[in-house]
């Protein structure tokens, strides 16, 4: 049971918020490539643009609005999902889907494979590149950016972080360090359609009321992340050589037409969802695996009681969890979460950096639906926290990725890895800190 829900704009949240942007910001200054090179107008810029956004979303109705129509979508979308479910999975005899496949990997995962088709369908139809289109032209504007960094940057908040490089990968060879740091830190702090959708589900936990409030939590992170990731990068790699503003978006299709590009989507969302069940089941066996010995390791020394009279009951032995939870405390509190909170938020913050952002959820919603958390702001927090693909696996998977489009990028590749990972994690505590400011 939720104890304290958020009651606005406070001066106490204000001064909590602010120390904590001053640190992200410092953070990223002290791990900054050249420090006299940072354009620190376009990070003011760039911040005063995530706080209009916020506020906007947030607290202007007309805008409130719009988001909550697109929220509405997606969440009808998801019902579209669960009719080729019930199809798949429904029992002859019953006609209803049988209980023991009320399961994740049966109603979580389709949602990849349907979102994944739906968004190769709006690709070749160009829906989506109109709109990447007109945001980056908008950043490229009001933030100086090149116009291929834009268009990938603005590409993210709809597509994944392999995808959108595909609409710049004319320009990848030819950009420069600043413009490929950008890219890399642009596909960690942001999430694909696909999985965003996937999230509005675990959050909502079948509550078509709770799956509207997170739908336009998460749309909000998303579009949050771009502008937060561009000061974050541009702080860590500053841009120092000439750039092209020309913002064009590739024509290339997904598809030869619109069956075959529902083909191709289909295909790349089984995959994804077959390698989400995958290294969901991987990585939950070695945390049972490594609480195991923890547990054995705080009991043979007395750890295991410290613990559960410490915190509380929060955590009752020695575990990954306890430990992750204990090493983001610090941070966590100076973003603004309560004190009864930053235990849990940074544990799913641990969970994310060291496994991915998917598991992280599935915590966040396990501890919410437990009742443990004593703030409801502390959950909208970590929804914010958690979205993007801030992950160490990432860095492999963009090497590969981009790598395989740029070939003569893959040491600059490696060589910003750890940088974007750090970019991509500092924008999304950035956004939440700035959320949590205005809910108060």
């Amino acid at each position: 049971m939720i104890l304290n829900e958020p009651n606005g704009f406070s001066i106490h949240s204000l001064y909590r918020g602010l120390i904590g942007m001053f640190v992200l910001i410092a953070i990223s200054y002290l791990f900054s490539e050249n420090k006299k090179a940072i354009a620190w107008k376009s990070v003011l810029v760039g911040l005063l643009i995530q706080v209009v956004l916020a506020i906007s979303i947030l607290n202007i109705e007309f805008v409130q609005d719009f988001f909550e129509f697109v929220s509405k979508g997606f969440v009808k979308i998801l019902n579209f999902t669960e009719a080729g479910s019930a199809f798949l999975f429904k029992s002859f005899s019953s006609g209803e889907i049988e209980s023991p496949l009320m399961n994740f990997a049966f109603i979580i995962l389709p949602t990849i494979i349907f979102f994944s088709a739906l968004t190769s369908v709006l690709f070749y139809f160009g829906i989506i590149q109109k709109v990447v289109y007109v945001l980056a032209w908008l950043m490229s504007k009001f933030m100086k950016l090149s116009g291929a960094e834009s268009l990938s940057v603005a590409g993210n908040i709809f597509l994944g972080q392999t995808e959108s490089p595909l609409m710049i990968k004319n320009y990848l060879d030819k950009m420069n360090r600043s413009e490929i740091m950008l890219v890399m830190a642009g596909g960690m702090a942001t999430l694909a359609g696909g999985v965003l959708a996937v999230y509005i589900k675990i959050l909502g936990g079948g509550d078509p009321a709770q799956e509207l409030m997170y739908a336009k939590h998460l749309l909000t992170a998303s579009i949050m992340a771009a502008p937060g990731v561009i000061v974050i990068s541009k702080i860590l790699v500053p841009q120092t050589e000439p750039i092209k503003n020309e913002v064009e978006v590739s024509k290339e299709k997904v598809g030869k037409n619109v069956l075959d590009a529902i083909s191709n989507g289909t295909g790349e969302g089984l995959r994804l969802a077959v390698n989400v069940g995958a290294m969901l089941l991987v990585f939950i066996s070695f945390i049972a695996f490594a609480n195991y010995m923890f547990l054995k390791m705080g009991s043979f020394t007395g750890l295991n009681a410290i613990i559960a009279d410490s915190t509380g009951g929060q955590y009752t032995e020695l575990s990954l969890q306890y430990i992750l939870g204990q090493l983001f405390s610090p941070i966590i509190w100076l973003l603004g979460v309560c004190s009864e909170d930053i235990s849990l938020v940074g544990r799913v913050l641990g969970e994310k950096i060291i496994m991915t952002e998917f598991l992280g959820y599935v915590s966040l919603s396990e501890l919410k639906e437990a009742g443990a958390f004593f703030e409801a702001k502390s959950i909208y927090m970590a929804t914010y926290i958690l979205c993007g693909f801030a992950n160490f696996a990432s860095i492999g998977i963009q090497i590969g990725g981009i790598g395989a489009l740029a070939p003569g990028k893959r040491i600059l590749l490696t060589q910003l890895g750890m940088r974007a990972l750090l970019a991509g994690t500092l924008a999304s505590l950035l956004s939440a800190t700035i959320v949590g400011i205005i809910i108060g």
